[in-house]
């Protein structure tokens, strides 16, 4: 299965495995941007990510982490 920048819920989930003690808020969107493309079920174009898909991901983390 591959991740594309759509999959907010999913890069969520495995961002939220993959770094437990983050907190989301916190998270500059330049490094959020290098930890989803550094996912290995991360398939997509990079450039296709922008600030609205960043805050989609961010917020869906922060609902895996309630």
């Amino acid at each position: 299965m591959s991740i594309k920048w759509i999959d907010s819920r999913d890069i969520a989930i495995e961002l939220s495995e993959q770094y437990p003690e983050i907190d989301p808020q916190t998270v500059r969107f330049t490094d959020l941007r290098e930890w989803v493309m550094a996912l290995e079920e991360f398939d997509d174009d990079p450039n296709h990510s922008g600030e609205k898909i960043l805050e989609a991901i961010v917020l869906c983390w922060m609902d895996e982490r309630d």
